[in-house]
C-alpha cells in the first residue's frame, strides 16, 4: 500500500477522503465506498497501488476511442475498486471486491511492459482508474518521460484538484456520461451528474482528447428528449466530440432485457442532429462504427468489429478528399 493524497483529518483518527465528490468519512480500519482507500491508524492509504487484475494488449477501438490513433493496439491494464454504485456494472467482479489473483507492479515495471509489447501507450481501464489515483499519476508521469502515452476509461467522478494533476500527463479519456436525467444518476449511479459534466468540460479545455460513452438501458436512460439535450450540451463544447451509444446487456443486479438495436440506431439519429461523430456499440459488425467526413461524406475509417481500415485520412487527421479536419489523432 502507498500513502494516499487528498484527505482531511476530522479528529479521533477519522479521515475524510477528498479524491472524489463522495468525501467518504472513513474510521480507522475501514475503507471508503470505493473499497480501495483505507484508514490505517489515522493515515489514508491506497490499498490497490500497483495491483493489477487485468493486463492485455487491446485494439484502441475497444476502449472505445475511435478518434485516437485508429487501428492501433495499446497495453491495457485494470486494478480493482470503483467509486460508483451502478446496478448494471459490466465489470463487477473487479469493481465490487478485491479478487484473489493479483499481479503487483510498480510504475517503472509497467512502462517496461509497455515497451516490451511495442505499445505506444498505456490504457487504464476495466475498473475505475480514478480510485487508483496515486498509481495512475505515478505511472503516467513515468510513461511520459519515455514518450509513452497514458489514457483512461473513466466514469469522470473526481474532484477538481486531482483532476488538474491528471490532465497534465493523461493524453486521452473516454468518459462515461451514463445518462442525462439527474434522477437516473442519483437513483442508479449514486452521484450527481454535474460532477461528470465538470470532468468532461475541464478535460476538454485542458487539451485532453475526449470521447464520451453512454450505455443505453431500456426504460431508464433511452429517452429521445434526454438524448437531444445531452447531444446539445456536448455540442456546446464541440460538435466534433465523438459520442458512443452502447447497447446494454443484463449484468450484475440489473435484469432489464437487452436494449433493442433499433433503439440505439434511433438515438444515434437524434444525436447526429447536433454532433458530427456518433457511433453505435455492442451491436455487432456494421457500418455504425464507420467514420465519415461531416463535410463531404467520404468514408475516412472503416470498422467491422475490431477490424479497422484507415481509408481517406492524411497524416494530419484531415479528410484527404476535401481537406476538412476530421478531429482524429493519427
Amino acid at each position: 500500500m502507498k500513502q494516499a493524497v487528498y484527505f482531511e483529518e476530522l479528529g479521533n483518527d477519522v479521515l475524510e477522503c477528498r479524491l472524489c465528490p463522495h468525501h467518504c468519512k472513513i474510521e480507522p480500519g475501514r475503507s471508503g465506498l470505493c473499497l480501495s482507500r483505507k484508514n490505517l491508524r489515522g493515515m489514508l492509504y491506497s490499498s490497490n497501488y500497483g495491483e493489477l487484475t487485468s493486463i492485455a494488449v487491446d485494439p484502441i477501438e475497444k476502449k472505445p476511442l475511435y478518434h485516437f490513433y485508429p487501428g492501433s493496439e495499446i497495453l491495457s491494464v485494470g486494478s480493482w475498486g470503483c467509486n460508483l454504485l451502478c446496478q448494471f456494472c459490466q465489470n463487477w467482479e473487479i469493481s465490487k471486491s478485491r479478487p484473489r489473483i493479483i499481479r503487483r507492479v510498480d510504475p517503472e515495471q509497467l512502462v517496461e511492459i509497455s515497451q516490451e509489447n511495442n505499445s505506444f501507450g498505456i490504457a487504464f481501464t476495466y475498473n475505475e482508474p480514478i480510485v487508483s489515483f496515486e498509481f495512475l499519476l505515478d505511472t503516467s508521469r513515468a510513461a511520459s518521460k519515455e514518450g509513452i502515452i497514458s489514457l483512461m476509461v473513466t466514469n469522470g467522478v473526481i474532484e477538481e484538484e486531482p483532476l488538474e494533476l491528471l490532465v497534465q500527463s493523461v493524453r486521452a479519456m473516454n468518459i462515461d456520461l451514463k445518462g442525462w436525467s439527474d434522477d437516473f444518476y442519483r437513483s442508479y449511479i449514486g452521484v450527481e451528474k454535474k460532477y461528470v459534466q465538470r470532468t468532461i468540460e475541464k478535460s476538454f479545455a485542458a487539451g485532453v482528447h475526449v470521447e464520451i460513452t453512454t450505455l443505453v438501458i431500456p426504460g431508464l436512460n433511452d429517452s429521445k428528449d434526454d438524448m437531444d439535450q445531452q447531444a446539445r450540451w456536448i455540442a456546446s463544447l464541440s460538435e466534433d466530440i465523438p459520442l458512443h451509444l452502447t447497447r446494454y446487456f443484463p449484468n450484475y443486479k440489473m435484469e432489464v432485457p437487452p436494449t433493442p438495436p433499433e433503439t440505439i440506431f434511433s438515438l444515434c439519429e437524434v444525436a447526429r442532429q447536433h454532433l458530427n461523430y456518433v457511433y453505435a456499440g455492442n451491436i455487432g459488425a456494421s457500418e455504425a462504427g464507420d467514420t465519415r467526413c461531416p463535410e463531404c461524406g467520404e468514408l475516412l475509417v472503416k470498422r467491422r468489429g475490431y477490424s479497422v481500415t484507415v481509408e481517406r485520412l492524411d497524416s494530419e487527421g484531415r479528410c484527404s478528399n476535401c481537406g476538412r479536419n476530421a478531429a482524429i489523432i493519427v
